[in-house]
């Protein structure tokens, strides 16, 4: 008797081309059981009002960074040059306010270490390790060692998330996104869509916001003043 596989080893390139396959027909229907995403499927796992957290957006020089798809250092690098920028040209940091959405398939940056390891998102993902250019088996922009980022000419870059929060950016993250993405995950595991959601959420990086959908937070963003920029 052959014994049986653990889900994710089972057919893994199946599993892969399978996610990345959703990914490309991201507006079809039938990536989601339920056939299309009710509100109620975003308050489920996010009691928080999305409008008050939009309250947080202050400052005179205010900036929406719209991270669609992994791309390199650049949905982190620039939010920073944005605040070290403003600063030498006398606008302090708390006259600044950077606000990054991942939405779409750059939302695998909200999630903890954990999750990227056991789902595979640097395959799924296509997000490269910047460290070793291969798909990465952690999230590179979580809590990074010191000097892990830095540019010619200017040396080391702050650019973790937990480095970014602490200079008061403001991470969001796209709920339909992670309804789609959890709901084909599951699909292809045979599993419940509701347990793979929660594990998800449970590995939701401290201060990342979830959003009812990520143009929903762009549009939001620019209502409070933000400037738009695109992050790849």
């Amino acid at each position: 008797m052959n014994p049986q596989k653990p889900p994710l080893a089972s057919s893994r390139r199946s599993f892969l081309n399978s996610i990345a396959a959703g990914a490309a027909t991201i507006a079809l229907p039938s990536i989601i059981p339920t056939a299309e995403i009710q509100a109620n499927d975003f308050r489920a796992f996010n009691p928080d009002d999305p409008e008050a957290w939009m309250n947080k957006i202050k400052g005179k020089h205010k900036i929406v960074f719209d991270a669609t798809q992994p791309h390199g250092i650049y949905p982190f690098a620039w939010p920073r040059v944005f605040l070290m920028t403003n600063e030498a040209t006398g606008a302090l940091e708390k006259d600044c306010c950077a606000v990054v959405v991942l939405r779409h398939t750059a939302i695998p940056y909200a999630f903890e270490n954990r999750l990227w390891e056991k789902y595979k998102f640097g395959e799924v993902f296509k997000a490269m390790d910047p460290a070793t250019n291969s798909p990465s088996l952690r999230n590179p922009f979580w809590k990074p060692a010191n000097g892990a980022f830095s540019v010619p000419g200017i040396g080391e870059v702050k650019i973790g998330i937990n480095e970014l929060q602490a200079s008061g950016v403001l991470f969001c993250v796209c709920s339909a996104a992670i309804t789609v993405f959890s709901n084909t995950v599951a699909k292809e595991l045979n599993t419940s869509a509701e347990e793979i959601t929660k594990d998800w959420m449970s590995g939701l990086i401290p201060g990342i916001q979830p959003m009812p959908s990520g143009v929903w937070a762009l549009g939001r963003a620019q209502e409070k003043g933000c400037a738009y920029i695109f992050a790849g």
